[in-house]
């Protein structure tokens, strides 16, 4: 039997599959209520594109960077699954939810600039698929005020990524310079 653990290819696809299952119910709070599955899909696919398919972990970990936090996963069931890195990664970019949002938003700008270098990309790559989202396929009900709110939030965390990935950093900037500029 193949250790798929052992096989980046064939991880990733088990990723898919498994992100898939645990979020399957859950939609985009965008007007168009895309499946969640897609918000995974870009940060997997941005997080490959910008270490060019180097790190096959931390796109499987961008697969999965919400199963902690917003589905029955648990962090054992991460390491059987995808091993000690993935879940390490996941769980180093996992908000506690037994926290009020105020909190948790506030302990994202303080505590991201401590992260290690994976989980701040992976967090510069979840909050671009967002503000994408924003821009894209915004809530119905949030005002221009909240989405400009949501972006500078999201830049004081990025803020705190500095000299992890120029690219990312790049792609970031200038997503919130026009995205600010327009809403």
């Amino acid at each position: 039997m193949i250790d798929t653990n052992d096989n980046p290819v064939l991880k990733i696809a088990r990723a898919v599959h498994f992100a898939a299952l645990k979020h399957t119910n859950q939609k985009r709070k965008g007007k168009d209520a895309e499946p969640y599955i897609n918000h995974l899909a870009e940060v997997a696919a941005t997080l490959a594109v910008h270490t060019k398919g180097q790190d096959p972990n931390l796109v499987v970990a961008g697969l999965l960077h919400d199963t902690l936090e917003d589905t029955q996963t648990t962090y054992e069931e991460l390491v059987s699954g995808f091993g000690q890195d993935v879940a390490d990664l996941v769980k180093e970019v996992t908000d506690d939810k037994s926290l009020p949002k105020a909190e948790r938003k506030r302990l994202q700008v303080e505590n991201t600039p401590h992260k290690s270098v994976r989980a701040k990309m992976l967090k510069i790559a979840d909050k671009l698929s967002n503000l994408k989202a924003i821009l894209n396929n915004p809530p119905q009900n949030w005002p221009p005020e909240r989405k400009r709110e949501y972006f500078d939030w999201a830049k004081q965390v990025v803020d705190g990524c500095n000299g992890v990935n120029r690219g990312l950093e790049e792609v970031f900037a200038k997503l919130y310079a026009d995205g600010r500029s327009t809403l």
